[in-house]
């Protein structure tokens, strides 16, 4: 009895939230793709939530076949005369079309069509977002609490840059700053990074440079690693509160806003990672998704729509790296095309796919083993 409660707390409680996250974020990043593509007048062979078997499916009047399939972790879009679901082309296919059938190819159009189709699944992930907070910010507005300091710990970052209790930090790096959880979002992906903060005291503003430290921090529901600190405390005064609800294009302002931070604060801390100024630490993979779903799917179905927002932004980041597979690869590809005035060797692209294949992988590899150190540690 005690096994079956366990396996259906881990489906209800853990996949099926992750699975209604990861499935809404991958079919309109597709959808991007596939949308543009018909404007562009590409015969689109299969639009799929999935990969490996056909769950069930349907094929449309323009002969797309709309399918589900067995393992959920990604999804395509496969244009005619593609060899696979990373688009890479078939000559063969492509040699066996009539002129007509030809002429609706994904390789057959210009490239700046091309890149449009390709592009737009990245863009797809960041206007989803931007969408979801919009709509959130509207119905039920945003609160938080002001940032003000309440108290500046001894011998920390903050008392080092010169934050004082009773500053109100408007601004960080440009960036302005309208609640605690704004400022925390950005000390924590900044650890030993300089930040420029702009404060409010007693009316007057001041400017201060505070360095992060690193500092094991609880960063979700009891969990620790690695990430910037300042050493403060914020007021939890009452009278700090906010909550600002929003009309259709405040809300879209907002919504922008947000999504922008994100990949801002993501770009940043993935740059710490590589230059070795942050710690991997935050890094997780398809396991350490799942946690995080069903662990904000116990807060309710508002907070999980959130995760819905941040992940899309994610996953559209993801896809504009530069490797080859992924939709940033391609659109290099396409960029060396235009400046070259016609498209690399067909043995360049191969060997680029195989190395982008492999990086994916490893990457894969890496992300997943660090889930299961992260799962292990976490319940010794």
């Amino acid at each position: 009895m005690d096994l079956l409660l366990s396996a259906y707390s881990l489906v209800v409680g853990t996949i099926l939230p992750f699975l209604f996250v990861l499935t809404i974020v991958v079919f309109f990043h597709e959808l991007g793709h596939f949308a543009v593509a018909r404007w562009c007048s590409i015969k689109v062979d299969a639009f799929s939530v999935g990969f490996g078997r056909e769950i069930f499916g349907r094929t449309d009047r323009k002969g797309t076949r709309w399918k589900l399939c067995m393992i959920p972790l990604g999804g395509y879009v496969k244009f005619a005369g593609d060899e696979n679901a990373a688009s890479v082309p078939s000559r063969e296919l492509i040699a066996q079309m009539s002129e007509e059938e030809r002429k609706t190819a994904f390789i057959a159009k210009p490239v700046w069509q091309r890149a449009a189709v390709v592009a737009a699944g990245p863009i797809a992930n960041f206007l989803l977002a931007i969408v979801i907070f919009a709509a959130l910010f509207m119905s039920y507005g945003k609160q938080g609490i002001q940032p003000v300091v309440e108290e500046v710990f001894a011998g920390r970052a903050a008392e080092r840059g010169g934050l004082q209790a009773g500053d109100l930090i408007t601004e960080i790096d440009g960036r302005d700053i309208h609640t605690f959880s704004e400022l925390r979002q950005i000390v924590l992906m900044n650890a030993n990074t300089p930040l420029l903060f702009e404060v409010d005291r007693e009316g007057k503003p001041v400017m201060l440079t505070v360095t992060p430290d690193a500092r094991e921090k609880e960063v979700f529901q009891g969990e620790t690693q690695m990430a910037g600190d300042i050493g403060l405390r914020g007021s939890t005064d009452p009278k700090y509160t906010v909550m600002i609800k929003y009309g259709l294009f405040g809300a879209l302002e907002e919504g922008t806003r947000d999504t922008y931070r994100i990949i801002d604060g993501t770009v940043s801390y993935i740059w710490g990672v590589i230059t070795q100024r942050q710690s991997a630490d935050q890094i997780g993979g398809p396991i350490r998704v799942a946690q995080i779903s069903g662990q904000v799917a116990e807060l309710g179905i508002l907070p999980l729509i959130s995760l819905t927002a941040i992940l899309s932004v994610s996953i559209g980041l993801i896809n504009l790296a530069p490797v080859p597979v992924l939709d940033g690869g391609h659109l290099v590809y396409f960029a060396a095309e235009a400046l070259r005035g016609k498209p690399l060797s067909e043995r360049v692209q191969d060997v680029g796919f195989r190395i982008g294949l492999g990086l994916v992988l490893m990457l894969m590899v890496f992300v997943t083993w660090k889930d299961i150190v992260r799962l292990v540690s976490n319940n010794s």
